[in-house]
């Protein structure tokens, strides 16, 4: 009597994931864009503006969703990592690989719209801040992360490799977390996750959750594209390769011609 696949059998089934991923994008494609301009309207046009930073503090609507996706992105990444090294789960180092130009992307966008917010209110566009710095230096892993794929030819070397220096540069996760709380930095402390409860005023506050909220499952949307582009461009890849192998084998071999003396004209 067969018994039925398991549920790690069937997620680790790179044709399983593109047929539930199939179905389901096109519906989260549309919540995060239903979500997103809820969002921006409450951000921008409910908001009210702060009695000390005036309406730059709307930068923060962009802001601080970035800055959560850039680490949460990498969070993912390093699941990812221990996915590949312990468990060797086909779909680990394809999310991964996936998740690594949005974190990137998600991260320089929390880094330019830091420096718009700090041009005035601190009166530069960059400071080595510890919390700066810190997702400077994400953004860094980020890229070297991205030419390391590029770099090695071989999938398997280049999947074990970057799930090594990914849980490497899995440190600086909680130096980012923990980083205004360490050291004596410009950068505000933690206002919404924290002992307390949020220091932030309702009237901002759940703008801000919405924009939040719409950014994740935004990019959550775009991380099962990127996925599922992966996956075929690994199909590819493979038949590729089985075509050009069976090319090779129904081409009639060429002896190789007798070796002439030193000297002797071809």
């Amino acid at each position: 009597m067969s018994s039925s696949p398991s549920l790690w059998t069937r997620l680790s089934n790179p044709s399983h994931f593109m047929r539930w991923s199939g179905t389901l994008v096109p519906w989260l494609t549309l919540l995060s864009a239903l979500l997103l301009a809820v969002g921006l309207y409450l951000a921008w046009f409910v908001a009210p503006p702060d009695y000390q930073q005036g309406e730059t503090v709307r930068i923060m609507f962009i802001h601080v969703p970035a800055a959560w996706l850039g680490v949460f992105f990498y969070g993912a990444m390093s699941l990812s990592a221990i996915g590949t090294l312990v468990w060797r789960h086909p779909l680990a180092d394809v999310a991964q690989r996936a998740a690594a130009p949005i974190g990137a992307a998600f991260t320089l966008v929390c880094l330019v719209t830091g420096s718009l917010w700090g041009k005035p209110m601190w009166g530069t566009y960059w400071v080595w801040d510890a919390r700066l710095t810190s997702m400077l230096l994400l953004f860094l892993i980020y890229c070297g992360l991205i030419a390391l794929w590029r770099t090695i030819e071989d999938p398997n070397r280049a999947a074990r490799a970057v799930a090594i220096l990914t849980l490497v540069g899995a440190v600086n996760l909680p130096i980012i977390k923990f980083s205004v709380n360490w050291w004596s930095t410009l950068h505000q402390p933690a206002s919404i996750l924290r002992m307390g409860g949020p220091t932030i005023d309702p009237s901002m506050l759940y703008p801000l959750l919405v924009m939040i909220a719409a950014a994740t499952l935004g990019g959550s949307t775009l991380h099962l594209y990127a996925m599922r582009t992966e996956v075929m461009r690994r199909r590819v890849r493979t038949l590729t390769i089985r075509e050009a192998e069976r090319l090779d084998a129904g081409r009639p071999r060429v002896a190789p011609a007798a070796s002439l003396p030193l000297g002797q004209p071809l």
